[in-house]
């Protein structure tokens, strides 16, 4: 018997004559964790959508072998009852509904037409046992933060007796304590036999949980390796077919004067006003300066500048001058106006309208710019700056009117980077621009970061990965809790200094200048 519990052997795969598959091969043994790393676009959800039935028998050619026999599914249904589950970076849980209905949704225990309620709530507290969650299965599933609910979505895999695990960057939005639980219960699943398919960017992970890896580009198998025989470097290299010796491409810039201020700002959660999400926050900004913010998952960075852009729904007060006036921004189309734009932290839910063309995605918070009569929009220029901006930050699209949920996430960023950049705003705010997104894409980004800066745009860079905000910011506003805890200059910082921030150290009034008192206080990291 093959030691290989899966073969895919030369997938092909072609949408609107173009090969997303291009004689793709992956072997997975039973038992193991192996990962399948490659760029956005590469053609890993692709495949992962060949094999978990999305894409059926028939719209595809090539062979599915899956404990010996081939596979010829009309379905996800299909791949399903052989013991094939896939776990989206896209959660589908259904918020209104209880973990247990969750996790037996389709699939309910019962006879004759009746649910057995009582069957079905022992078999949820035996799977979420499983998976190490401590909470009644009777629990919302809205009422989970986004940690609990991966664990709910590997439960609900779990309960249709999967023999074959994937999943689809299932850390993107975790912190490193959730990181911790989830590498414990894979480890765990491993022991059980239960084998996963498991599709990160982030390659610190692949390398400590995994036992191989698989790595494909522009649609094609670039190799698979034993993990313990490969080093991170090495895996980019095949991922994006050149050695990258810097991830962060740092460039001198020039940093200008104060231009930008907030004062004692408040923000206070949408659904219960005695909460305060941000708390009292002091900061200025400098013209091309690249200000990081960074803190722990809930400490109040996405709030605070959400609300600087007028776009988070709960109340706030305090103070914003922009250029020595004070500004009152309501809401983005304000901000806008006043030179502030934003790239939003959810992308899928916020940045982009799914069915619309990749140009009218980049366009359409501008269409002044293009009116030239009565609601006439001049086609001719505002196509000729989709085309210029196409090229010069790299978009990979087959055209300008293909839908922008049919390009790879790194390139939807980029589009929606694109959009705020047709603003000229004079600051950008970035809220984990990064997320879900390849080393190349992330390079790229990176390189506009530092291009925009050296344009004399100011950049104000929400980010959860530490090596990111020390590779990129001049500045690092540290939050904890919902207060700005300190204000570090890039200048010998360390990702340990840092943490004695984010963890909830006394607050200090710091400012760039002042790094040697900062190391000093917490023992020279």
């Amino acid at each position: 018997m093959s030691e290989y519990i899966l073969e895919m052997k030369d997938i092909v795969k072609e949408f609107f004559g173009v090969k997303a598959l291009d004689g793709v091969n992956l072997k997975v043994k039973k038992g193991e964790i192996h990962a399948l790393c490659g760029e956005n676009g590469a053609g890993k959800s692709t495949l992962m959508k060949v094999l978990s039935g999305e894409h059926p028998t028939g719209s595809y050619s090539g062979q599915i072998i899956f404990e010996g026999n081939e596979l010829n599914q009309t379905g996800i249904k299909d791949s399903e009852r052989v013991g094939i589950a896939i776990i989206h970076q896209e959660l589908a849980l259904i918020k209104q509904l209880s973990i247990a209905e969750n996790i037996f949704l389709g699939n309910e225990i019962g006879e004759h037409g009746l649910v057995n309620f009582s069957e079905q709530l022992n078999k949820t507290n035996e799977l979420l046992n499983r998976v190490k969650l401590n909470v009644s299965p009777l629990t919302r599933a809205g009422d989970l933060g986004i940690g609990h609910q991966q664990l709910v979505e590997i439960a609900k895999a779990l309960s249709k007796n999967a023999k074959l695990l994937i999943l689809d960057e299932p850390s993107a939005s975790l912190s490193e304590g959730e990181v911790e639980v989830l590498m414990g219960i894979l480890d765990d699943l491993r022991k059980d036999g239960v084998t996963c398919i498991y599709i990160s960017h982030k390659l610190n992970e692949v390398t400590r949980i995994c036992d191989n890896v698989t790595v494909i580009r522009d649609g094609s198998t670039i190799g698979q390796v034993p993990i313990k025989e490969i080093d991170q470097d090495k895996l980019v290299q095949m991922m994006v077919g050149r050695e990258m010796k810097n991830l962060f491409p740092r460039e001198d810039h020039e940093i200008g004067e104060e231009f930008f201020e907030v004062k004692n700002l408040n923000v206070f959660d949408p659904f219960n006003k005695s909460i305060k999400r941000v708390k009292d926050a002091n900061f200025t900004l400098r013209r091309g300066e690249i200000l990081g913010i960074s803190g722990l998952v809930g400490s109040g960075r996405t709030e605070m500048v959400a609300s600087i852009y007028g776009s988070f729904q709960g109340v706030n007060n305090g103070e914003i001058y922009l250029e020595g006036k004070k500004v009152n921004i309501k809401n983005p189309s304000e901000a806008l106006s006043k030179g502030i734009a934003m790239v939003p932290e959810d992308r899928k839910k916020d940045g982009i309208i799914a069915g619309m063309s990749v140009a009218k995605n980049m366009t359409m918070s501008n269409l002044l710019k293009y009116k030239k009569g009565l609601n006439v929009i001049d086609n001719d220029k505002e196509m000729m700056d989709v085309l210029k901006l196409i090229e010069d930050i790299k978009i990979k699209t087959a055209t300008t009117e293909l839908a922008i949920k049919n390009l790879s996430g790194g390139n939807q960023q980029k589009v929606i980077l694109a959009k705020n950049l047709l603003a000229e705003p004079q600051i950008l705010i970035l809220d984990e621009p990064t997320r879900g997104i390849d080393v190349g894409a992330k390079y790229e980004i990176y390189k506009l970061i530092f291009k925009l800066a050296k344009q004399g745009i100011s950049i104000i860079m929400v980010s959860s990965e530490l090596p990111e905000v020390l590779g990129i910011s001049d500045r690092v506003l540290v939050m904890n809790e919902g207060e700005i805890k300190a204000s570090l200059d890039n200048d010998g910082l360390t990702q340990e200094m840092i943490m004695k921030y984010s963890v909830g150290k006394k607050s200090e009034n710091v400012d760039e200048n002042h790094n040697e008192e900062i190391v000093s206080s917490i023992g020279g990291v």
